[in-house]
């Protein structure tokens, strides 16, 4: 089966409408070009007499703003109900029967685990989709366009594969698979999803279906440690929260809400990366639990910063306070 009528029944069958990638609509957008931009000769099956120009008319004008509208509704969607599905599992005490009676769920497990799995498939298939008509147009227009347009994607933040929940949708599952209480709840291609520790430095790796593979790196590239009380900026980077405060010039009291607009990921030098950061609950008790000595270590270290930057943010407010 073609992996357009494979994607659209896909679509089609969800109980929600979704928003999606318009496969079908961009094929047709492609199949014009092709047909304006390079005739053959079908007598002879000569090869084309000429091709799309580098500024295409048929094609910039809706094919790429209309790829980017769906891209960013189909990660948008899937942000949003991710956040909402590990905002039910972690929720505790008074705030776990006020967030589940709110939500209408009534403690059911195999519905919130199901939903994370539906929610990484929806999360792959519309990420091959787009790689998939992202190809299509290199070839039709004998370019490098599609691929410059996935790292225009990727700094606006829309790749759905460099969204920081998707990274805790795989440790909730692990979590959930090393819970043997919840460990029967296990489904779909999560058995293949495992946290690795290759010479010593981590990764969370994940074999999906059509050869997706995710590989995350765990190591924070501030202090070169397996990352302490992670979060992740919205370019996708993973870093210690105490290293990410350090990075934007702010206290661990104020966070990274605080950091100038200005202020850069350390790796890939982007601007505006901190205000929306991510705390990555999941994979922080994921990590706790297969390595607790050095979570301990970490812990007491730590501590001690901590005590220290929140006495010196108290002691500068009472002084402004007090005039002095």
């Amino acid at each position: 089966m073609k992996f357009c009528k494979k994607y659209q029944e896909y679509m089609q069958g969800q109980k929600k409408q979704l928003p999606g990638v318009g496969f079908k609509k961009l094929k047709k957008i492609l199949k014009r070009c092709r047909r304006e931009f390079q005739p053959h000769d079908e007598r002879d099956g000569a090869l084309p007499i000429s091709k799309c120009p580098d500024h295409c008319p048929v094609c910039d004008g809706t094919f790429f703003p209309s790829l980017l509208k769906e891209m960013s509704a189909v990660v948008g969607c899937f942000n949003e109900r991710a956040q909402k599905l590990l905002e039910l599992h972690l929720a505790s005490g008074f705030r776990k029967y006020f967030v589940w009676f709110k939500s209408k769920v009534q403690g059911n497990h195999t519905a919130l685990i199901q939903e994370g799995t539906d929610l990484v498939t929806y999360a792959i298939i519309n990420a091959i989709a787009v790689r998939k008509i992202l190809k299509k147009y290199d070839k039709i227009h004998y370019s490098k366009q599609g691929q410059a347009f996935r790292s225009r994607a990727q700094s606006l933040h829309i790749e759905i594969l460099q969204s920081p929940w998707l990274c805790e949708l795989m440790a909730f599952h692990i979590n959930l698979r090393e819970n043997k209480s919840e460990k029967r709840f296990i489904l779909g291609p999560f058995e293949e999803c495992s946290l690795t520790f290759d010479g010593g430095k981590p990764s969370l790796t994940c074999a999906l279906f059509d050869s997706v593979k995710l590989d995350i790196d765990l190591t924070c590239s501030i202090c070169l440690e397996t990352v302490f009380d992670p979060v992740s900026l919205i370019c996708g980077h993973i870093f210690c929260y105490m290293c990410a405060c350090s990075s934007a010039s702010v206290t661990i009291v104020d966070g990274l809400k605080s950091a100038e607009p200005k202020a850069k990921c350390p790796l890939c030098r982007q601007e505006g990366v901190y205000e929306g950061a991510v705390h990555l609950e999941e994979l922080n008790i994921l990590l706790s639990r297969s390595c607790p000595e050095y979570w301990k270590e970490r812990l007491q270290s730590e501590r001690i910063e901590r005590i220290r930057q929140a006495k010196e943010h108290w002691e500068s407010h009472c002084r402004a306070f007090m005039g002095v």
